[in-house]
């Protein structure tokens, strides 16, 4: 199996690495030469454009940051659509749409190709070492085909059946669900705070009890320190996964009232410069309304 990665930022460089390390021969391709300079020195191959990583692989994986940027390099002259063989695989890791995945997918079957939607639930550091959540969506034939790829990249497979729709809606659902646990900490922790208590004690209460799991663990972490600047996923990206969750709801005529909550803190932290810091920095915005934090 040829292997191609495209999208090598804080999570898909951890990828990347953890199929290197797996022994697969791994050909890559980013904008950043700086980026595929790093894989390189792991073991990769860096192909001179993304028209000669695409026309060279059996599966192409990409884990981009926007829907903008994963149709760019599909429909663009000899992108993915153009380069990649007949057959050919591409497995699409990134968070995004679900009006841009079904783009995709349309484009993909007019030439011959193939898309399983596999998004990874886990911050950059599980993606290093291997402990993603996988949630493949696809053919029966592609998946079970990927099934090696899958083994190097996570340790839990959550397979969500034979379109990638699902396996997109089932992304931006968890997303919609881990951002209202956020927004709900931020809440609980501006609280305590006002009483005195050390929300890093809060913090224990929390994962000792009622939430012992990795979301709480992690991100509770992060708002009890106020370690905004220890950044799995930007505010950036954080808002378009709010973005994504309030227009899938949508299309399917529901409101989410807690992402539009959560969309507009981050909203708010963009506006005041945090941009590049932690998307938990949402809940910083809780601990602004009560008067806990200086800007």
């Amino acid at each position: 199996m040829k292997l191609g990665f495209i999208g090598l930022g804080r999570m898909g460089s951890g990828m990347a690495g953890q199929l290197l390390r797996a022994g697969f021969a791994l050909q890559v391709f980013d904008p950043d030469l700086r980026q595929s300079a790093r894989m390189v020195e792991q073991g990769a191959t860096a192909a001179s454009s993304l028209g000669a990583l695409a026309q060279s692989v059996d599966v192409l994986i990409s884990m981009l940051p926007s829907d903008e940027a994963l149709l760019e390099a599909a429909n663009a002259p000899s992108g993915l659509i153009d380069a990649l063989p007949a057959e050919a695989i591409h497995m699409v890791c990134g968070t995004h749409s679900v009006a841009a995945v079904a783009q995709l997918i349309t484009a993909h079957q007019a030439a011959g190709q193939h898309v399983v939607a596999c998004p990874v639930l886990g911050r950059p550091d599980l993606a290093a070492t291997g402990k993603l959540g996988l949630v493949p969506g696809g053919a029966p034939e592609l998946t079970q085909a990927l099934q090696p790829v899958f083994a190097a990249l996570g340790d839990r497979v959550f397979p969500a059946g034979n379109d990638p729709l699902a396996a997109t809606a089932m992304k931006i659902a968890n997303n919609f669900v881990l951002g209202c646990a956020i927004e709900a900490m931020g809440e609980g922790m501006a609280m305590v705070r006002k009483y005195a208590v050390d929300p890093v004690v809060f913090h224990q209460v929390l994962v000792g009890g009622l939430f012992n799991c990795t979301a709480y663990q992690a991100y509770g972490d992060l708002i009890a320190k106020q370690d905004w600047g220890r950044v799995g996923a930007s505010a950036v990206i954080g808002l378009k996964d709010a973005n994504l969750a309030i227009d899938a709801a949508a299309a399917v005529a529901i409101r989410l009232p807690s992402a539009e909550i959560w969309q507009q803190g981050l909203q708010a932290a963009i506006a005041r410069g945090e941009s590049q810091l932690d998307w938990s920095v949402m809940a910083r915005e809780q601990f602004r309304a009560a008067g806990l934090e200086q800007d």
